[in-house]
């Protein structure tokens, strides 16, 4: 008992199923044996002893047209009269034969079909053929002398004979007719066996699962609820089949580890809370921290202004009226005083316009891009026609910015693209677009001097410079002022090194949703040709090979302004060396 007790689920359901197909089987292959007898005796009755029992009554037909026929001759003696007695005979012989095929099983019925075959060819020859030979010899009177009670009884014996035979028949047939009634009996009594063995099996396998299955999982259902309800120390333990008893050891074993894990959880998120609140605090003093910082810087800025624009104005005073007039050392340290002066007021108002980036806000709005692209073309109008300068820009979007500080983007951009121009080479800039997905990617592309792939992330650095002021002018903030505005609108800057001539500064920002959809629609209805939506302007503008933007373009034809130049939005009219470059670094910082 305990064995069993030890078998698993399959084990336990498999034997009951195994048990179940043999009685099942040992029924069905009892019902095949039965249904045989059965189809044997039916087809006795339908098929041996029915055309037996009616061949009898044919062959008794048959005798009684030959005893007629005899009779009729010897009255008439006309031969006409015998025909039925020949037909009576071959009729007799045709069911006789037909009866001995049918007769295999019945050695009884074809003894008496013997014994009535002797007594009809007795009578023929000791009646039949008398009165015919005596009728066609002596004539009708000596026939009918022959036809007498004796002969008359001796046909009698035909008939009788003929009766034993048809006894035996409806003995054979009822016979039959028993052992189909007995087979068909016991066909039933097998089909309710293997209905009870079917009942009974279903009620065992029922009661089994209820008790092995049902009411075990049940159990530990209720005691995994109640972990999961959060009463992660409560025990579970396994009953029924051992494959139950082991499931519950394994989830047991899971809460212990989720117990154990929950404490770790606990202890932990108890530390990151603690932490989280000096991160809270020092958040918040950083916050104070920036505040105050920016708030310095501004007033710092602001604040020097005064005293540095007074510098500035007695120093060019000084030049203009005493140059000449002193020392040419003299002269040159005024000079070196103006200069100084002029590049602390640059870097004062520099970083007063960093400092302002985001703190003094007008709100977002729609800003066409393409009214931007002509303040642009305005601000940097001196610096185009003093390098002899070209700015083109394609169909650019509308997006939501401070049109101010996109101003100041493009312009810091264009800018710096006249500034670090090619000796001897007239600058070229196009700015132009594309959406990616649900941004926009703007582009500044120039064929200036450049810049090594080793500088592309140093250049957006605040007061980050590649080489001396006297190559390229500048405070070095300039691309510091485009990071910060390009992130404060929610996108990203960076220098695309993969150009073959010149520089590429490409950004991103936030596309309007309605641009999105149509760009999507449109890839719909076009097919899937490229990974994403985009759109693009026409090309650069500029004949180089560097930097062109890849995606489609918008099939609008590109806006020009006149050559010349103008500085960097914040440095001032600057002007490039001759050579362009320090040491092995070629730059395209402000």
């Amino acid at each position: 008992m305990t064995g069993v007790r030890e078998w698993t689920l399959r084990q336990r359901v498999v034997t009951l199923l195994a048990v179940v197909a043999l009685l099942l089987v040992g029924l069905a292959g009892g019902a095949v044996v039965v249904a045989a007898k059965n189809r044997t005796h039916i087809d006795a009755i339908l098929n041996k002893t029915g055309p037996l029992r009616v061949q009898a009554q044919e062959v008794l037909n048959a005798l009684l047209d030959q005893e007629t026929a005899v009779r009729g001759y010897a009255v008439s003696g006309d031969p006409a009269d015998l025909a039925p007695y020949d037909a009576g005979r071959a009729q007799e012989r045709d069911l006789v034969a037909a009866m001995q095929r049918l007769l295999d099983d019945y050695p009884g019925i074809r003894a008496e079909l013997r014994v009535v075959e002797e007594r009809a060819e007795a009578w023929r020859r000791s009646v039949a053929v008398p009165v015919i030979t005596t009728t066609e010899q002596s004539g009708t009177a000596a026939g009918q002398a022959l036809v007498t009670d004796q002969a008359r009884a001796q046909f009698d014996q035909v008939r009788g004979a003929l009766e034993n035979l048809q006894s035996k028949i409806i003995e054979a047939r009822q016979q039959s007719a028993a052992d189909v009634r007995r087979t068909s009996d016991q066909l039933v009594v097998l089909l309710i066996a293997a209905v009870a063995v079917v009942v009974i099996a279903g009620s065992m396998l029922l009661i089994s699962l209820d008790k092995m299955v049902v009411r075990p999982l049940t159990g530990l259902a209720d005691q995994v609820r109640e972990v999961a309800e959060g009463d992660y120390r409560h025990g579970i333990t396994g009953a029924g089949p051992p494959e139950f008893v082991r499931l519950a050891g394994d989830v047991d074993a899971m809460r212990r580890k989720i117990a154990k894990e929950l404490d770790e959880v606990r202890e932990a998120r108890e530390r990151i809370e603690w932490v989280n609140s000096q991160l809270q605090k020092q958040a918040e003093e950083l916050t104070r921290s920036n505040r105050d910082l920016e708030q310095f810087a501004y007033v710092a800025s602001h604040d020097l202004q005064e005293p540095l624009r007074k510098v500035a104005s007695f120093c060019q005073l000084l030049q203009r009226r005493y140059a000449g007039q002193l020392d040419e050392r003299a002269d040159q340290y005024i000079a070196f005083a103006v200069d100084g002066a002029q590049r602390m007021q640059r870097l004062i108002n520099d970083l007063l316009a960093f400092s302002r980036i985001g703190r003094l806000t007008t709100g977002f709005t729609e800003v066409d891009m393409n009214k931007v692209m002509g303040d642009v073309a305005g601000q940097t109008e001196a610096a185009r026609q003093y390098a002899d300068a070209e700015l083109t820009w394609g169909e650019l979007p509308v997006i939501r910015g401070e049109e101010p500080l996109l101003t100041n983007l493009l312009a810091n951009l264009v800018s710096n693209s006249i500034k670090f121009r090619r000796p001897d080479v007239p600058p070229k800039v196009h700015v132009s677009a594309r959406l990616v997905g649900d941004e926009w990617e703007i582009s500044c592309q120039d064929n200036g001097i450049g810049i090594e792939p080793e500088f592309a992330d140093k250049i957006f650095v605040i007061f980050q410079r590649l080489h001396a002021k006297d190559a390229y002018p500048g405070t070095g903030i300039g691309l510091a002022i485009v990071k910060k505005i390009v992130e404060y609108h929610g996108g990203r800057v960076w220098v695309d090194t993969g150009t073959e001539e010149g520089t590429a500064i490409r950004f991103t920002l936030p596309a309007l949703p309605e641009d999105v959809e149509a760009a999507t629609a449109a890839a719909d209805a076009d097919g899937p040709a490229t990974d994403g939506p985009a759109t693009d302007d026409a090309g650069d503008g500029d004949g180089t090979s560097g930097a062109e933007d890849d995606g489609g373009t918008t099939g609008v034809p590109e806006q020009a302004t006149g050559s010349g130049d103008e500085t960097d939005a914040t440095d001032g009219p600057d002007r490039a060396s001759a050579g362009g470059r320090t040491g092995d670094m070629r730059e395209t910082v402000g």
